[in-house]
Protein backbone atom coordinates (compact mmCIF):
# COMPACT_ATOMS: atom_id res chain seq x y z
CA UNK A 1 0.00 0.00 0.00
CA UNK A 2 1.55 3.74 -1.52
CA UNK A 3 1.83 6.33 0.52
CA UNK A 4 -0.93 7.84 -1.49
CA UNK A 5 -3.61 5.95 -0.69
CA UNK A 6 -2.44 6.01 2.91
CA UNK A 7 -3.28 9.95 3.26
CA UNK A 8 -6.18 9.77 0.94
CA UNK A 9 -7.79 6.67 2.20
CA UNK A 10 -6.41 4.80 5.53
CA UNK A 11 -6.24 8.32 7.28
CA UNK A 12 -9.84 9.53 7.00
CA UNK A 13 -11.12 5.85 7.78
CA UNK A 14 -8.88 5.52 10.84
CA UNK A 15 -10.28 9.14 11.87
CA UNK A 16 -13.98 8.23 10.91
CA UNK A 17 -13.45 4.79 13.06
CA UNK A 18 -12.16 6.02 16.04
CA UNK A 19 -14.75 8.74 15.84
CA UNK A 20 -17.66 6.22 16.13
CA UNK A 21 -15.25 3.84 18.61
CA UNK A 22 -15.38 7.21 21.20
CA UNK A 23 -18.92 7.42 20.46
CA UNK A 24 -19.61 3.93 22.00
CA UNK A 25 -16.58 3.60 23.97
CA UNK A 26 -17.38 6.74 26.59
CA UNK A 27 -19.74 7.40 28.78
CA UNK A 28 -19.55 10.64 29.50
CA UNK A 29 -21.21 13.44 28.14
CA UNK A 30 -17.64 14.22 26.02
CA UNK A 31 -18.30 11.39 23.62
CA UNK A 32 -20.44 13.48 21.61
CA UNK A 33 -17.60 16.22 21.18
CA UNK A 34 -14.94 13.80 20.28
CA UNK A 35 -17.00 11.94 18.35
CA UNK A 36 -17.97 15.24 16.00
CA UNK A 37 -14.47 15.97 16.50
CA UNK A 38 -13.09 12.79 14.96
CA UNK A 39 -15.20 12.21 12.25
CA UNK A 40 -15.30 15.98 11.33
CA UNK A 41 -11.21 16.01 10.70
CA UNK A 42 -11.53 12.40 8.54
CA UNK A 43 -14.33 14.29 6.36
CA UNK A 44 -12.47 17.35 6.25
CA UNK A 45 -9.15 14.79 5.41
CA UNK A 46 -11.44 13.22 2.84
CA UNK A 47 -12.97 16.24 0.88
CA UNK A 48 -9.21 17.92 0.72
CA UNK A 49 -8.44 14.86 -0.86
CA UNK A 50 -11.02 15.06 -3.51
CA UNK A 51 -10.70 18.88 -4.02
CA UNK A 52 -7.34 18.60 -4.60
CA UNK A 53 -7.87 15.96 -7.43
CA UNK A 54 -10.74 17.89 -8.73
CA UNK A 55 -8.25 21.03 -9.11
CA UNK A 56 -4.83 18.95 -10.25
CA UNK A 57 -7.57 17.30 -13.12
CA UNK A 58 -8.38 20.91 -14.41
CA UNK A 59 -4.24 21.17 -15.01
CA UNK A 60 -4.30 18.10 -17.22
CA UNK A 61 -7.38 19.41 -19.36
CA UNK A 62 -4.67 22.78 -19.71
CA UNK A 63 -1.88 20.85 -20.81
CA UNK A 64 -3.82 18.77 -23.10
CA UNK A 65 -5.26 21.61 -24.50
CA UNK A 66 -1.90 23.56 -25.14
CA UNK A 67 -0.34 20.17 -26.79
CA UNK A 68 -3.54 20.10 -28.47
CA UNK A 69 -2.57 23.54 -30.26
CA UNK A 70 1.25 22.91 -30.25
CA UNK A 71 -0.12 20.12 -32.90
CA UNK A 72 -2.55 22.25 -34.41
CA UNK A 73 0.20 25.23 -35.23
CA UNK A 74 2.30 22.35 -36.54
CA UNK A 75 0.16 20.10 -38.80
CA UNK A 76 -2.39 22.36 -39.90
CA UNK A 77 -5.25 20.38 -37.99
CA UNK A 78 -6.58 19.13 -34.55
CA UNK A 79 -5.11 15.55 -33.45
CA UNK A 80 -8.31 13.73 -33.10
CA UNK A 81 -9.69 14.82 -36.54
Amino acid sequence: MGLLTTIRYVIPAVLILAGFVVLFAVDDDIRWDGWAMLVGSGLAVLLLNVLFRYGAKGDQERDDEEAAREYFSQHGRWPDD
